[in-house]
């Protein structure tokens, strides 16, 4: 591919060309000869690098992704019948005691299977009222009796998972045979009759278009970006798509339609591990510039737009497999109640063997196929192979240790969390280094409850609402004259009182906004709208709570650095910071609903979750995924983390089936 751009001496470098760069120029400096000094040579372009991964893993990588066995064949299937009928009947005499570390969905999947096939199970979790893992939904009661989570109880909002593609079969299978309610969500925003109309905001660059728009005509957008005139008159979904369109043909072909079809299983086996081999080793950002041939301002357009900024770093595979699910065309569900429901009815299946505010500070256990290697721990064969310590939270005043034995475990925690665990005898170096040096990503969420569903009003509705505040307020609203003191936050006569303190308006007033312009009404339902502020992405509620006027917006969702930003800051300081983006977006007048009332969640702050998700650097799935799964001895691992959907309920399921069925047939 040719490279356009100015030799380095013409211009000065720009901080990721200085970044490549350096880091290049230290790679063939640590590798070249030291005694000699070589010849200058010729400037040429540089011979691209070939992925460290031999033919083998790469295809280990795919098969892992596309859940299929060393033939090519599907394990899904299986996985599901599992998941419906069970793991066949354990007899008495080979009926084990199993530990499960971790009660996220993982754990609670596992644990399940084996109690059902007649094993003695010990489900063990360090958190003290609630089970879910990065399940986590912000409500009143539930099976952790939360206190009041808004100012309207009956309100509720997601901590984490939110949305369930339907293309995962696994996590819909489960919901429907548990008999958990489902509803669509809409990841893009529809009318009053369902249809999408895609009319949320996009605000960047001191323009706000909308989404439709921007569709239509995205010039304005582009070219405040400074993006070449190539890339005017084309959207940055169609421009990425573009870009990765050739990647995904190794595994899809186009049909006559226009939609992708992926080719029949063994191909598409080997198209992905092409891919693998290929781009393994890169970044996001290496693909845009080296393979793509992007510019700079080019990439801060997708970047931007395409949520992908913070992850430029990060690896390649990762994010290709996030832009080829979170599409307009993915059809995505929420769980009525919120997503917590469906570790509540696993909880119901496994509630007698869990073991609550219990945190793993020490594993043991004895390898038989170690034991003549100098191991001279336990030796005794007919007793347990695994011990695992762990202390309590003292909640109630007082710390307790207790320590649980078993046959085998099943250790479902983080790698960012085991990494904080004593495991003795030492685990293998691979395994080791996994869990030293798997990368976990930040998450931040901060949730805004208001008392009217402003985001689906017309501007008739608002007129109505304000003026029910005072008369004339829809037009100091339209026309700049509302005050900005705090003296208007939460002055909708629908506003419960009490949840507004002196110091927050204060805070408010200090951190309000500059500029009081006014859009027009949003009028959409569920969807979410783009900023370049720090908020970056604002999702509405698909559903409203029945019989309630209200809502809660996802005011700011924000990953890696983007995520740091807001992590810095202490909770309650978060909701003015969240309702002031919110409030460039769609205008000053929100703040009249504003309840006073917000949940925030940082994933990375979490003593459970250490970390959002295993968002892997490059690299990394070739290097580090075979040797993340493979039990040691006694010891099996399951969670989201041990597949190739990191974040998403599927993978941990998933994982949670692989390694039940891994001890069963131990």
């Amino acid at each position: 591919m040719d490279d356009h751009r100015a030799p380095a001496d013409a211009r000065p470098l720009s901080r990721r060309q200085f970044t490549t760069t350096a880091v290049t120029t230290a790679a063939l400096a640590a590798s070249a000869p030291t005694a000699t000094a070589a010849p200058a040579l010729p400037r040429q372009a540089p011979e691209r690098p070939r992925s460290t991964a031999d033919w083998d893993t790469c295809l280990a990588v795919a098969r892992a992704l596309l859940v299929v066995d060393e033939h090519d064949r599907p394990l899904v299937p299986a996985y599901r019948k599992i998941l419906d009928s069970g793991l066949p009947r354990a007899k008495t005499r080979t009926a084990r005691k199993v530990l499960v570390v971790g009660a996220g969905p993982a754990g609670l999947v596992a644990a399940w299977l084996l109690k059902r096939a007649g094993h003695h199970v010990t489900l063990v979790e360090a958190n003290g009222n609630r089970v879910g893992g990065r399940i986590k939904t912000f409500r009143t009661g539930g099976h952790e009796q939360a206190a009041q989570a808004f100012a309207d109880p009956a309100q509720y909002a997601e901590a984490g998972a939110m949305r369930i593609p339907g293309s995962h079969p696994l996590v819909m299978n489960l919901i429907d045979q548990l008999g958990v309610e489902r509803r669509r969500f809409h990841l893009v925003d529809v009318d009053g009759e369902g249809k999408p109309v895609n009319n949320a905001w996009l605000h960047v660059n001191g323009i706000r278009v909308r989404r439709s728009e921007y569709a239509r005509a995205p010039r304005r957008i582009n070219r405040s970006f400074g993006v070449p005139r190539a890339h005017w008159d084309t959207p940055s979904s169609a421009i990425l798509r573009r870009a990765l369109d050739p990647v995904r043909d190794e595994f899809s072909t186009v049909g006559p339609d226009g939609k992708r079809v992926d080719k029949p299983l063994p191909e598409r086996v080997r198209g992905w591990a092409r891919v693998v081999q290929k781009y393994g080793d890169w970044s996001m950002y290496r693909f845009l510039t080296e393979e793509a041939g992007f510019d700079e301002r080019t990439i801060d357009l997708i970047g931007t737009l395409e949520n992908l900024t913070s992850r430029l770093p990060l690896s390649f595979i990762h994010s290709f497999i996030s832009q080829s699910l979170i599409s307009p065309d993915t059809e995505f569900w929420e769980l009525v109640g919120g997503t917590a429901t469906l570790p509540d009815a696993l909880l119901k299946q496994v509630a007698d063997v869990l073991r609550l505010d219990r945190r793993a500070t020490h594993i043991e256990y004895w390898d038989p196929a170690r034991s003549g290697a100098g191991d001279t721990t336990h030796v005794r064969a007919d007793g347990p192979h695994v011990w695992i310590d762990t202390v309590s939270e003292g909640r109630d005043g007082k710390v307790v240790r207790e320590q649980f034995t078993g046959d085998l475990a099943i250790v479902t925690v983080p790698f960012s969390g085991l990494r904080q665990v004593q495991v003795s005898p030492l685990m293998s170096y691979k395994k080791r280094r996994a869990v030293a040096e798997l990368h976990y990503d930040s998450a931040t969420k901060v949730l805004l409850e208001f008392s009217r569903r402003w985001w689906e009003f017309t501007e008739a509705d608002w007129k109505r609402e304000l003026d029910a505040v005072r008369p004339g307020l829809h037009d100091d609203y339209r026309k700049g004259r509302a005050p900005a003191d705090g003296t208007l936050l939460g002055a909708h006569p629908s506003v419960p009182h009490g949840h507004i303190s002196d110091a927050q308006r204060a805070h408010y007033a200090a951190n309000r906004w500059g500029t009081r312009d006014q859009p027009e009404a949003a009028h959409i339902i569920g969807g979410g709208s783009v900023s370049d502020n720090s908020n970056r992405f604002m999702i509405n509620p698909s559903h409203p709570v029945e019989g309630r006027k209200g809502g809660v917006v996802l005011a700011s969702y924000s990953w890696a650095d983007d995520a740091s930003r807001w992590d810095s800051l202490d909770e309650d300081a978060r909701y003015p910071h969240a309702l002031r983006g919110l409030q460039q977006v769609y205008g000053q007048r929100v703040e009249v609903f504003y309840t006073g009332a917000g949940r925030t969640q940082s994933w990375l702050r979490d003593p459970y979750a250490y970390g959002e998700a295993s968002v892997l650097l490059p690299g990394q799935h070739t290097e580090l995924l075979a040797d993340i799964r493979t039990p040691e001895g006694p010891l099996h691992f399951a969670g989201d983390h041990t597949s190739v959907k990191p974040s998403w309920i599927e993978g941990a399921i998933e994982s949670g089936v692989r390694a039940a069925l891994e001890v069963h047939q131990a």
